[in-house]
């Protein structure tokens, strides 16, 4: 089990450092863009995050729990995750060998003293959604939650007690004595996410900093290409997905290149429907008004304009977009398909969602599916749940009427399927059904009320096929159509 552990950091080593400031985000909508071009970083965490992008962390043994993040209160309760915690994300710009270090400081960022940090992390990736880390989709590619008695953790190669890194125990009551998990093997443009915890920190508000170095044979062969630093560039982050009530999502120009380097206020502008033109502009908050809060459900492409102390101009071109999703909202069913048609002889559907999310359906309690189609749906009153992919909700159960005929009855007495008629006649323009068997004698003549049960003068009939024509108008253009149907259905004892 874990407990709080101070460590002592005496050693430096020669590496190269990342992307220079000392910003925090405590999101991962929000991370922040690094790349190993031989800038320093310092990050200094503290605060909490306003997304839960672990769940529920209550219990300790909870195996989805632990495996959510790799990261968990262990023996200490009070810990909480969402404090004291950094949030990066990086983009391979060569395929190879990538690892870091994460070395404790000081608060003055040195490494004289007894640090009271005890830093966790959790990689995740390649290509994975901050929607899908929150709600546990993407689980962690690489870990780390064991104590650090070097004052260091990180992938690849452990710097002071040279042990290679290796998978974590995944048990709650051992671990493997190893603060290092393995190289990341990556390939050009694969994006990830990185999350480092201050363990011993997370139960309170106390600042901590750190110094983060990546290392690996790719890093060795050129700093420079290894991380693609064009991401960092685009310093507002990556597009945001968001839902309709979620907290504010708080933009930094302090991210950028020119860091705190800002002579002026900085420009925030804002092109709220994504189409290239530039609808306001807007006032930004704290210092130089360098942070811009964005609320719900505001969604746009946001940009930031820095004037530098040397009079450049520092824009992410390409802005950040974001956009809230509202919960799955049906529009309509509507029929392509049915068993009332001579071809195909099947019910078949197709739902549409007022939304623009990413959507997946499931309906009559069945397995969910990204095709909003389906074949073969049974006549009669049917049901949809619809759920957004991106995590901003799940409808309840919705009801929507097929109107078609069942393939079979059995009038047995054990109170399923014990009459036949057209599901779904009441809706359609003065319908009548005449069922007839094999050589043609009429045996029932049915409208909107009621059904057969099988019987012909009070005696029932056998097991066999029996016919049926059906009369009926339906809407077309505005105008009723009168239609036929002929065909049979199977009675079974």
């Amino acid at each position: 089990m874990r407990t709080l552990f101070c460590v002592l950091c005496c050693f430096l080593f020669a590496s190269f450092f990342v992307n220079g400031q000392s910003n925090n985000s405590a999101d991962c909508r929000t991370a922040i863009p690094i790349c190993a071009d031989g800038e320093v970083i310092l990050p200094f965490v503290d605060g909490s995050g306003d997304i839960d992008d672990f769940g529920d962390r209550d219990d300790f043994a909870d195996a989805e729990a632990y495996a959510s993040g790799c990261l968990v209160k262990g023996s200490n309760s009070n810990a909480n995750l969402e404090n004291n915690t950094a949030w990066f994300v990086f983009r391979a710009g060569t395929g190879g060998q990538v690892g870091f270090n994460i070395q404790s400081l000081c608060t003055d960022g040195t490494e004289n003293c007894n640090p009271t940090a005890e830093w966790d992390f959790a990689v995740y990736g390649p290509d994975v959604s901050c929607a899908d880390i929150a709600n546990r989709t993407a689980l962690p590619i690489r870990c780390n939650i064991e104590v650090n008695d070097t004052g260091y953790t990180g992938l690849g190669v452990n710097p002071v007690s040279d042990l290679p890194g290796v998978p974590p125990v995944m048990d709650v009551t051992e671990g493997n004595q190893n603060t290092y998990d393995e190289w990341l093997d990556v390939q050009p443009g694969e994006v990830y996410y990185v999350l480092v915890n201050n363990y011993n920190r997370n139960f309170d508000d106390d600042a901590e900093p750190f110094e983060l170095t990546f290392t690996g044979s790719s890093v060795e062969a050129d700093q420079d290409t290894a991380i693609d630093c064009t991401l960092r560039d685009e310093f507002l982050g990556l597009d945001i997905v968001a839902c309709e009530g979620d907290p504010d999502i708080t933009l930094s120009a302090l991210n950028s290149p020119a860091g705190s380097d800002i002579q002026g206020n900085v420009r925030w502008s804002v092109d709220y429907d994504d189409d290239g033109v530039v609808d306001d502009t807007l006032t930004g908050t704290g210092f130089s008004e360098a942070e811009y809060v964005v609320t719900s459900p505001n969604s746009g492409r946001y940009f930031a304009e820095i004037t530098t102390s040397m009079g450049t101009i520092v824009r992410d071109e390409g802005g950040i977009l974001i956009t809230f999703f509202g919960i799955p909202l049906l529009d309509r069913v509507e029929i392509l398909d049915t068993n009332l048609s001579i071809d195909p002889d099947q019910n078949n559907i197709e739902i549409f969602v007022d939304g623009n999310s990413s959507y997946e359906y499931a309906i009559n309690g069945g397995e969910f599916q990204d095709d909003s189609v389906f074949n073969d749906v049974p006549p009669g009153l049917n049901t949809v749940i619809i759920n957004d992919k991106n995590g901003c909700g799940i409808t309840e159960p919705l009801e929507f009427l097929v109107v078609g005929y069942p393939k079979f009855f059995t009038p047995n007495g054990d109170g399923m399927h014990e009459t036949w008629n057209i599901q779904g006649i009441e809706t359609l323009d003065n319908p009548a059904v005449f069922v007839f068997d094999r050589y043609g004698k009429l045996l029932k003549q049915l409208n909107a009320i009621g059904g057969w049960d099988g019987t012909f003068n009070g005696s029932p009939m056998p097991s066999s096929d029996y016919w049926f024509r059906f009369e009926y108008g339906e809407q077309e253009n505005g105008a009723i159509v009168a239609k036929t149907r002929n065909t049979h259905f199977t009675l079974k004892r």
